[in-house]
């Protein structure tokens, strides 16, 4: 059996969360690679919206293993937290819920020295979401980590305190206001933990290797958008963590020739969370309409999402760069109303037309080119068959195929589950 890999090809808030609990029948096991909980991936089924932050969409399904991968960080108290909002649906998550022995631990500290970084830089901030989640990475490539296996190690609570101490003195240099009482965070930080404990911890590597050679399917889940990639992401205004493909690789232990398909999912236009270059984004009333009918506030953090119209330039590399081989285009409903639609299909860069992402996409040196597209009034979100969708809506998908050259198999049209059109 093969490994599914389902992306996202923006700069996140695809709606990732909605995909993989729609697929999720078709699977034995959904992994989720890379990440921690500055991820929300939003549900909506029953008339109830449900936001997942590090456990994969996939623990609504009774017959669903669910795996937190060796790529994954966790931060016990938000994690706990997550998993008491699932007491009220008598969910047997101890059983269904597993997570790798090298998924590395957000500590009180990583949280603080991430308010301290990001205060230092001033104007020049990154938009962090003080998750602790950068910092966390830097001790996991640094060496200095400490992993979900440790705590199974009677020493572990010395290990915690000296890179404690490491951190405290590290925020001391940076000279910024911090007010902070970490004994009071350790707290809920060590209870969090023995809660944490009561879970089943695994070699997720050897696990899924048994879970392939037993022919299990496996859908690997990640979190973000392939922009926010630590390597081929708008840098450095991106995440730690490699959100592509190759991130599902090294995020599970999983090797290259045992992925089969790689689904991608985009909206049908573009947003985008806190700092950083995004040459289609529009100041104007058409961005402000996007905004309010996508309801577009960050599921974890409540920011406001920057709006703007498709990036076909940017898809296509995310495209290349993860090998996509099916298309998922989520909130097409949201395009209702607008009279004309646009599609960056080339930029300007330095004097010249491109088709290809340039290294920097800053607005001094990349100006979009648009193809127009008539717009539709119809309101999709009662639509359940491909033939009910409006002409104009399929010229658009027909046009994003051809320029792609690869099949869009579902198209989005509201939040609910059931709002998902199966195209053949």
């Amino acid at each position: 059996m093969a490994v599914d890999l389902l992306l996202g090809l923006q700069w996140g808030d695809e709606g990732k969360g909605k995909i993989v609990d729609v697929l999720t029948k078709n699977y034995n096991i959904i992994a989720r690679f890379q990440g921690g909980p500055n991820a929300g991936h939003t549900l909506k089924f029953d008339g109830i919206k449900h936001v997942l932050r590090t456990i994969p969409s996939g623990i609504f399904h009774k017959d669903s293993m669910n795996i937190i991968g060796n790529g994954v960080v966790v931060d016990p108290v938000v994690f706990i937290k997550e998993l008491e909002g699932l007491d009220q649906f008598n969910i047997d998550y101890k059983s269904k819920l597993i997570v790798s022995r090298k998924a590395h631990l957000i500590l009180p500290t990583h949280r603080l020295l991430d308010a301290a970084s990001e205060a230092s830089k001033g104007k020049a901030k990154i938009g962090s979401t003080l998750k602790g989640i950068g910092p966390t990475y830097m001790d996991k490539t640094g060496r200095n980590g400490i992993r979900v296996g440790d705590l199974e190690m009677p020493d572990w609570k010395e290990k915690y305190r000296a890179l404690a101490n490491k951190h405290e003195a590290m925020i001391e240099f940076y000279n910024v206001d911090v007010q902070y009482d970490l004994a009071e965070m350790e707290v809920e930080f060590f209870e969090s933990v023995e809660r944490l404990k009561e879970l089943q911890f695994i070699d997720s590597e050897a696990y899924l290797h048994q879970a392939l050679k037993d022919d299990k399917t496996i859908l690997a889940e990640g979190a973000q958008g392939s922009l926010l990639d630590i390597d081929f992401g708008t840098y450095p205004f991106v995440t730690s963590s490699n959100t592509t493909a190759a991130g599902a690789c090294t995020g599970l232990g999983i090797a290259p020739n045992k992925i089969k398909e790689v689904f991608g999912i985009f909206k049908a236009y573009t947003t985008r969370v806190g700092s950083g270059p995004f040459p289609t984004e529009l100041f104007d009333a058409d961005g402000e309409e996007m905004a309010r009918v996508g309801q577009e506030f960050g599921a974890v953090t409540g920011r406001a999402r920057r709006c703007g119209w498709l990036d076909l330039v940017a898809l296509k590399y995310t495209c290349r760069v993860n090998g996509v081989t099916q298309l998922m285009m989520m909130k097409s409903d949201v395009l209702s109303g607008f009279k004309t639609l646009k599609v960056a299909t080339a930029y300007k860069y330095k004097g010249e037309t491109i088709e290809h992402l340039p290294f920097n996409i800053e607005p001094e040196y990349v100006e979009p080119i648009y193809t127009e597209f008539k717009g539709w009034s119809e309101d999709l979100t009662k639509m359940t068959k491909y033939s009910q969708l409006p002409k104009e809506l399929n010229d658009y998908i027909d046009f994003l195929e051809k320029e792609l050259e690869i099949p869009i198999s579902i198209v989005s049209v509201g939040p609910d589950r059931k709002q998902t059109i199966f195209r053949d």
